[in-house]
């Protein structure tokens, strides 16, 4: 994808090499942070936004954010998906201050201007004023003065948004394969289960690193090899798409012959010795959509994680907030058709993820200590070779940074650094 401005101002001069290297200037200073928001998450790419099962009937809405620009997804009484900008046009001020809910019509409180679902103004306290006094000119449109529309396509039932209305479609952006991974992991009805949000002192960029990053897997999450649901080198793969932008890792459930003796030998540090669980439910895997796979994580840039993990099904927002500061919102779902004990099944597993998880809770610390680690040197250049140079997908899993490189290929495309 080519940058979006014909003329660009580079904020910094890229390490001549080129994808293996990626500035510490990127996660720390706050103009090139301003230049992401324009570049990116207002320019050519396609943001998520949400479920559409989050928004199920008329008049639902959900806020949330592109970038860090609040954006409301609203449903109308046809059925149909908006998205604007959560930003009176009179004043400025936030239209909707609950985080979801549902309405006839979108009021702003502080003049009660009020707008439809698709963003119209519809209603203007005193338009003609009060008795001969006061009011807007004759000339004055509501048509001219409705939100901020944003574009809204959706794969499955993942929407997204973008603020380029001349923007390629959704599934051009994300590809086949992107999307054929997203229909394999909601193939059925869904409904969401659970929420939950985390912040991290760090930038946003880390963590879309690190959830493109299968070298750490077995080594900071020590849960996986601990209990023998992840073992370095057991079959699995990891597709790139030909941006660099999104990636696609899939594991298979582990066979015998890789044991966890093999993967201690051959890590610095060692899985704990003897460790139990009180209830062993939590690491029962049931084969339920037409494969082997057990485990994907789909990083889909620049802002959503789509993850499979055993039977947990989630999706993750990340919000950038500040350039030292990012959210990221957990999205758990189930399919329609899961009976009551497969639902607390999924329930139960929920341990293993989220802010607090078995596995996941490690990921916010890595954020936090790598801007930490960086803050006075922004001269400095991380060292990304693990695997050599390419940003293409191959055939295996956990020794390649390839994922990586192919997040900086395309970031690169955009910011025209």
């Amino acid at each position: 994808m080519n940058a979006p401005h014909e003329e660009t101002i580079s904020l910094l001069e890229w390490p001549a090499e080129g994808e293996t290297r990626a500035p510490y200037q990127v996660y720390l200073d706050s103009a090139i942070y301003e230049q992401e928001q324009e570049r990116i998450f207002r320019g050519p790419a396609w943001s998520f936004l949400g479920l559409d099962v989050e928004v199920p009937n008329p008049g639902d809405y959900k806020s949330t954010f592109v970038g860090d620009t609040p954006v409301v997804l609203s449903r109308d009484a046809d059925g149909k998906l908006h998205a604007f900008v959560n930003r009176c046009a009179h004043r400025g001020a936030m239209v909707c201050r609950d985080l979801r809910g549902n309405t006839d019509v979108h009021t702003c409180v502080y003049h009660q201007w009020a707008f439809d679902h698709a963003g119209n103004l519809i209603g203007v306290p005193f338009r003609k004023g009060l008795a001969g006094k006061g009011g807007y000119p004759e000339d004055f449109e509501m048509a001219e003065h409705g939100l901020q529309k944003l574009r809204v396509e959706q794969v499955q039932n993942m929407v997204y948004a973008t603020f380029d209305h001349q923007a390629p479609s959704l599934e051009a952006f994300l590809g086949a394969e992107m999307c054929g991974n997203i229909r394999r992991v909601m193939q059925r009805p869904i409904k969401v289960i659970g929420h939950s949000r985390q912040y991290f002192n760090g930038n946003w960029k880390l963590y879309s690193e690190n959830a493109r990053d299968s070298y750490h897997g077995g080594l900071l999450h020590l849960f996986y090899p601990t209990f023998g649901i992840y073992r370095q080198g057991q079959k699995g793969s990891v597709h790139v798409d030909d941006s660099g932008m999104h990636m696609l890792l899939q594991v298979s459930e582990p066979d015998e012959s890789q044991s966890i003796e093999a993967y201690q030998e051959a890590s610095s540090r060692k899985a704990e010795e003897g460790a139990t669980l009180a209830d062993p439910r939590l690491l029962e895997y049931r084969s339920e959509l037409g494969d082997e796979t057990m485990l994907t994580i789909q990083s889909l840039f620049p802002s959503v994680v789509v993850q499979q993990i055993s039977n947990t099904l989630a999706v993750r927002q990340i919000l950038p907030k500040a350039v030292d500061e990012t959210e990221l919102v957990w999205t758990f779902y189930t399919f329609e058709d899961d009976d009551e004990e497969m639902v607390e099944h999924r329930m139960r597993q929920i341990n293993m993820v989220g802010p607090a998880g078995f596995i996941s809770m490690e990921d916010g610390e890595a954020v936090n200590i790598c801007q930490r680690g960086i803050a006075r040197d922004g001269d400095k250049s991380s060292f990304i070779e693990m695997g050599g140079t390419g940003t293409g997908s191959i055939d295996h899993m956990g020794f390649d940074e390839n994922p990586i490189r192919g997040f900086w290929k395309g970031y690169r495309a955009l910011m025209g650094l």
